[in-house]
């Protein structure tokens, strides 16, 4: 990872539980190399094993909703693909290979793709691909879903195709899972509860002379309330949940994806293919091996040592252009 590659510093370091997030694109199964084209989050916890950018967002009206911490950042690189070419994004947790956790076993929840020119609006995401619940078992087990029974248990592949026809251009795919296991209430009413969403941002240049424009779709944030169904669900369907023991949400048997339905023009089956060796490293660079004065520092907080009490503090404000800019190529691949 280069030097320029950013760095979330905070006094509040989070746990670094088994949280997600893409290593990886294979375009019609080869590797592109790992983080090649990849908005790859800011790292935070800089205290265990290096740090870890693998977190979730949790506020729906935050633009972290969008691309994840520093997604208005663009890759070095983009990524060119045909109409029509399959795409597999590799999430992983802490390795890129398949002894990797992937995800926590409990963070069971929907994964969803959605597609928007590059740079995207307020109403540019469509949707080209979803799946939730897909099997129902009886209390206390949280059924089968995508995250966990699929995505997880196929070594963090996720599938996608790149709609027929689609015209030339760059754009953005936003890949996406989603952690219902503390989704019983919502993170409104309890901030260290919520359902947790691990996006990410993947920059592609779709190439030929298609000429099918994407409709108008959603933005981020704003695609997701925290009046649906699918944001705040209880995956165990029980009023007796862990951490509160009480819960007053319903208990929904059946789980509704949030977000808009899939496009028409999205492929009607994305099938798995088979795929290639990784190229490029595996494991991430300790943060302490190229933090220099080109990292992004996205929060910090200085305290008075003696006293704790908090003295100063800096945000890093995203700022996204309306502009495409061409990505600042270069060969280093992670």
């Amino acid at each position: 990872m280069s030097p320029t590659t950013t760095l979330l510093l905070s006094l509040l370091a989070t746990q670094a539980s088994a949280h997600t997030f893409i290593w990886g694109v294979f375009v019609n199964g080869i590797d592109q190399g790992t983080s090649y084209g990849i908005r790859t989050p800011a790292y935070n916890a800089a205290a265990r094993k290096g740090g870890y950018n693998n977190s979730p967002v949790k506020d729906l009206n935050s633009i972290d909703m969008r691309c994840n911490v520093l997604g208005d950042i663009p890759a070095h690189n983009t990524i060119k693909v045909n109409p029509g070419d399959n795409l597999t994004f590799d999430w992983h947790h802490e390795i890129r290979n398949d002894t990797d956790d992937i995800i926590a076993e409990s963070h069971h929840g929907p994964s969803l793709i959605y597609i928007s020119p590059d740079p995207p609006t307020q109403n540019s995401f469509v949707k080209l691909w979803h799946q939730g619940k897909f099997q129902t078992n009886p209390f206390p087990q949280p059924g089968k879903w995508s995250t966990t029974a699929d995505i997880k248990k196929h070594f963090g592949h996720m599938h996608v195709r790149i709609p027929a026809g689609l015209k030339a251009g760059p754009y953005l795919i936003r890949a996406e899972m989603i952690g219902l296991h503390e989704g019983e209430v919502s993170y409104l009413e309890n901030a260290r509860r919520g359902a947790q969403f691990y996006p990410d941002c993947v920059q592609i240049e779709v190439m030929g002379d298609g000429d099918v424009e994407l409709p108008s779709g959603v933005g981020f944030p704003g695609a997701y309330s925290y009046e649906d169904p699918g944001v705040v669900h209880n995956i165990y369907c029980s009023t007796e949940t862990r951490k509160p023991k009480t819960s007053t949400t319903p208990c929904a048997t059946d789980y509704i994806i949030p977000g808009p339905t899939v496009w028409s023009g999205a492929w009607p089956e994305t099938t798995a293919v088979s795929v290639g060796p990784v190229k490029g490293a595996t494991t991430a660079t300790p943060w302490s091996t190229w933090i220099g004065t080109d990292s992004v520092v996205t929060s910090v907080t200085y305290r008075d040592v003696r006293s704790q009490t908090i003295v100063g503090s800096s945000v890093y404000t995203p700022s996204w252009s309306e502009v495409y800019a061409t990505p600042t190529a270069t060969a280093e691949r992670w």
